[in-house]
């Protein structure tokens, strides 16, 4: 069975993110957020739906969705 992850999807801005974004979700990615002001689109997809994506025009990368913890203010070490 396929395990799915998060993934960061960049944009070029020569077309409509919302356009992207819906053709995005027809190729099967499940959206979680459309960033317009940074040109990213956040969703959840597997591996090879994520390869899949990347054919789609306007897609420019597509990265993992790390999640970051900085720790609670007035630490030292935040990883």
């Amino acid at each position: 069975m396929a395990t799915t992850a998060l993934w960061i999807i960049t944009v070029s801005s020569d077309q409509s993110i919302n356009d992207i974004a819906t053709c995005l979700s027809d190729e099967g990615l499940t959206i979680r957020e459309v960033l317009e002001d940074i040109g990213c689109i956040t969703g959840s997809a597997d591996n090879v739906t994520a390869e899949r994506l990347k054919k789609v025009e306007g897609v420019v990368d597509i990265a993992p969705d790390m999640p970051v913890d900085v720790g609670p203010p007035g630490v030292d070490q935040t990883w």
